[in-house]
């Protein structure tokens, strides 16, 4: 189940808006805590397995992240999910359904750190439900305006 799930209806075509999805490395252009993310491995695409540095910063503080694949539909699914180290850290997914006029993009967040790493990492880097929750609907907005602009 979920912590976190955010819904934004987009006006442009699932398989458009699941190619910027997909498209890892231009995370930094939706995401307002991803800067980047860069492939791992010869991983050049997010199929199932592909490995990932995620590049993060909140304010002042910058840190990395390995991320690995879980899940990837072309038009309907990609989940992954983050570690810090070995460390879990989160699970990512998104959900893109057509509709009649483009498609519903579902947005998901799963804490998967340890209880008792949450509270010193909330007070570090600022409370985390709150922080993913105006993270993600920034995020979704973001990914709508670039698909409806390619989509005109």
């Amino acid at each position: 189940m979920p912590d976190l799930r955010e819904t934004l209806d987009v006006a442009a075509p699932a398989d458009l808006v699941y190619d910027l999805v997909a498209d890892l490395p231009r995370m930094g252009d939706w995401s307002p805590e991803c800067e980047k993310v860069t492939w791992r491995g010869g991983a050049t695409e997010a199929a199932k397995g592909a490995e990932f540095i995620g590049h993060n910063r909140a304010g002042s503080i910058r840190w990395v992240t390995q991320g690995r694949v879980v899940g990837a539909e072309r038009g309907r699914n990609l989940a992954f999910e983050i570690t810090f180290g070995p460390m879990p850290v989160a699970r990512w997914e998104y959900f893109i359904v057509p509709t009649a006029t483009g498609c519903t993009v579902v947005e998901e967040w799963t804490d998967r750190r340890p209880g008792w790493y949450r509270v010193p990492a909330d007070r570090a880097f600022g409370p985390r439900l709150k922080l993913n929750r105006r993270g993600i609907q920034k995020t979704l907005e973001n990914l709508k305006r670039a698909a409806e602009r390619l989509a005109a």
